[in-house]
């Protein structure tokens, strides 16, 4: 837009067309600039403009109510920006336009009543909008009108019959809306159209059997996704101009015409998909030998009908053309013929479904350009082709649920486009090739689930780092699950479950944080489930069923969903959700705690092992001494001891006072005491000489705690052996009060 300046004329400016002699703007063309901002009320003073095009920009906003002033307006083209807001009824003052195209944009309302004055139109393009309401019945009025597109909005109603007076149209098209009821004859009567289109509408009733016949020059008809019915009228083969017929998702029965099929030398795409078109008969596809002569034919599909016998060996006769070929979801039995590699301009080929027999012709290998291969839910066998390495440009290889046996072709490494690679449910033995973890585009899914496969699941899986799923369910592979796994950052889905995997869950998972599902069930995994499981916010659902977890099962996220969460067989798992029925958890005490333990309960009982043996030493070394009451009360101390008289320690502990019982046992009592001597603290053990063997044993006790030394054992200072105040005899033991605390 630099020229758009005053240093030129703006009749020079780039986009800008003007009248030669008077100068004033004519055209005003600025497709595809890049320009954004919304349309400036100012654009209804260009009063002389003809033509004003704005087409794939970035506009927005409404249609200004000022556009109305350009009486002169032939062409207003706004397409493929994102106008929103409704038509400006203004608009109906351009009584000279012809061409209105509004297409790709953001419009809403309903078509205006006002616009039924633009009696001129040649062209009305409103499609992929937001518009509503019904079609107009005045539209029928536009006796020029040569193209109605109203595809991709949400008209409602039917179609009003007054269209059928549309002499001129060649263009209709309605697909993509809310339509309903029968499409009226008068329409099918408009012999100058070429392309029509109601698909994806609710139309139903049968197509008429002369439709070929009363449009002549129709080029292409689509009508899928309705509800029509009937057979398909052998009248469309007489279109010889016919390139595209599409008919998918209807309820069409009956054989396909074959009659002048091959006269169709236009055709480029033919779709019967998703009826009940076949009479699951041997010769229900025998048309197929006329489209040798459709040599422009590019897509072919037959998907999800009734069709039988065997696979056509016609296909192979086609012409080089075709990129798509679709007979899925039929009853076509047989085997491939190895000659389907002449169509070497095939992108996808689609046998799914069927009851194919035999093995994977090595002709497939030559289709070098093709991007998708269906061969799943089918009744293949023998080894898969080696040939298959050879389509390098395949994206999608389909043949799950098949009888293939041997071993994966190391060959499919070669496959480096590869994004979904499925071989789940055959009788696929050997072990996983290492080049197929080479095929670093695998960014979807690899699901070999379900066959006989043996050995460890390579530690190369982490080579595949945009993988989405991973499915080796359901088969024997042993070892532990590889760390490397890790590196799968893009991975949602995890199937590891019905294999022989051991050891625990490698920590290294923890930067999977995109995972949905997790199956690891059926192993013989072990160990403490991992606490970061829980921290995956995306995990709705996980399966730890039948190994060998052991330890408190996690409580965050996925454990806090019993929904979601599998843990049965794991009778080493304890806690969780009250729904899971484990059993709850006993309490484990720390080291510290056992030490603390051993503490108070070892030391305690040694101690009083230790008083009754010093009390047996006493009582043996001892001899009875008797006193009359209130006189003096005999004491003797064991030599090497302290004396202690009973009455020094009946003082001392203030009369052997509950107030300082420390504690007792069925061998005596052990009181805190206070010596009036020098204020020391003692711990007294007084004897229970009413228990048997008290005063055998005691002689022996002291000579053994006189003799030794040990931590464990508390220092005694003193043992008495006397006689109370009553004259009954007593004997004790003072050991030091602190090593009696601890």
């Amino acid at each position: 837009m630099s020229s758009w300046n005053d240093s030129i004329n703006f009749c020079s400016w780039v986009g800008v067309t003007c009248n030669p002699s008077t100068k004033r703007v004519l055209i005003l063309d600025l497709s595809s600039y890049k320009l954004a901002g919304s349309l400036p009320p100012s654009i209804g003073n260009l009063t002389h403009l003809t033509g004003l095009s704005l087409r794939k920009n970035s506009f927005h906003g409404e249609i200004p109510q000022e556009m109305g002033r350009l009486r002169s307006l032939q062409a207003l083209n706004l397409p493929e920006n994102s106008l929103g807001g409704k038509i400006p009824t203004n608009i109906s003052h351009c009584t000279q336009l012809r061409v209105l195209y509004l297409r790709f944009n953001a419009i809403t309302g309903s078509i205006p009543d006002n616009l039924r004055s633009l009696m001129s139109l040649n062209h009305l393009e409103l499609f992929s909008n937001k518009l509503t309401g019904t079609i107009p019945n005045w539209i029928g009025n536009f006796s020029s009108l040569k193209g109605l597109r109203l595809t991709l909005n949400n008209f409602h109603g039917s179609i009003p019959s007054e269209l059928g007076r549309l002499t001129s149209l060649e263009v209709f098209s309605l697909a993509a809306n809310n339509l309903y009821g029968i499409i009226p004859s008068s329409i099918y009567n408009i012999s100058s159209i070429k392309h029509l289109s109601v698909s994806i509408n609710q139309f139903h009733a049968e197509l008429p059997r002369n439709l070929g016949i009363n449009l002549p020059n129709l080029e292409s008809f689509m009508c899928g996704s309705n509800k029509f019915t009937g057979t398909v009228p052998a009248s469309l083969l007489n279109s010889s101009r016919i390139q595209i017929l599409d008919f998918p998702s209807n309820g069409f029965t009956g054989t396909v015409p074959a009659e002048n099929l091959g006269t169709l030398r236009s055709l480029v795409s033919l779709s019967f998909a998703d009826n009940s078109l076949g009479n699951r008969k041997t010769d229900d596809l025998n048309f197929l030998s006329f489209l040798a002569n459709c040599t422009s034919l590019k897509a072919l599909d037959l998907s999800s009908n009734q069709f039988g016998g065997e696979f056509p060996r016609s296909i192979a006769n086609l012409s080089t053309q075709p990129t798509s070929l679709y007979l899925g979801g039929n009853l076509i039995h047989g085997s491939i013929p190895d000659d389907i590699g002449n169509l070497v301009n095939l992108t996808l080929l689609a046998m799914e479904l069927n009851h194919l027999t035999g093995t994977v012709p090595d002709g497939i290998g030559k289709l070098q350009k093709l991007a998708g291969l269906y061969l799943n839910d089918n009744q293949f066998s023998g080894p898969i082709a080696s040939s298959l390495g050879n389509l390098t440009s395949v994206t999608q290889l389909y043949m799950f649920n098949n009888r293939f046996e041997g071993s994966i072709p190391p060959s499919l490494g070669n496959c480096r486009s590869l994004l979904k690679l499925k071989l789940s449910y055959n009788n696929i033995i050997g072990t996983i090739p290492r080049e197929l973890f080479e095929v670093s585009s695998l960014s979807i899914s690899l699901e070999i689930s379900q066959n006989y496969l043996t050995g460890s699941l390579l530690y190369e899986v982490g080579d595949l780092v945009n993988l989405v799923e991973l499915d080796v369910s359901g088969n024997k592979l042993s070892g532990e699950i590889p760390t490397t796994l890790g590196s799968c950052i893009m991975l949602m889905r995890l199937y590891l479950e019905g294999n022989e995997f051991e050891g625990t869950i490698p920590q290294s998972l923890e930067s999977l944080g995109s995972l949905e599902e997790i199956d690891i069930s059926c192993n013989h995994l072990s160990g403490q489930i991992p606490e970061f499981l829980g921290n995956f916010t995306h995990l709705n659902h996980l399966n730890l069923s039948y190994n060998d977890f052991e330890g408190e099962l996690p409580k965050e996220g996925i454990f806090s969903n019993a929904s979601g969460l599998s843990v049965i067989g794991n009778n080493r798992l304890c806690g969780g959700l009250p729904k899971l029925r484990l059993h709850a958890c006993s309490i484990k005490k720390s080291h510290s705690s056992q030490r603390l333990l051993a503490l108070k309960v070892v030391i305690p009982v040694a101690c009083a092992l230790a008083f009754i043996i010093a009390m047996s030493c006493f009582i043996v070394a001892r001899s009875k001494v008797k006193n009359s009451r209130g006189g003096r009360v005999a004491s003797y101390s064991y030599k090497g001891w302290e004396s202690f008289s009973y009455l020094k320690l009946f003082q001392s502990t203030g009369g052997f006072s509950v107030d300082n019982l420390i504690g007792s046992g069925s061998f005596g009592s052990v009181y805190k005491g206070v010596l009036p001597t020098d204020g020391r603290v003692v711990a007294v053990k007084v004897l229970n000489l009413q228990q048997e063997g008290a005063s055998k044993s005691f002689m022996y006790e002291c000579k053994v705690l006189r003799s030794i030394r040990h931590r464990n054992l508390l220092k005694i200072i003193s043992a008495c052996s006397s006689f109370d105040t009553q004259g009954n005899d007593f004997k004790s033991l003072v050991f030091e009060f602190m090593a009696a605390k601890i």
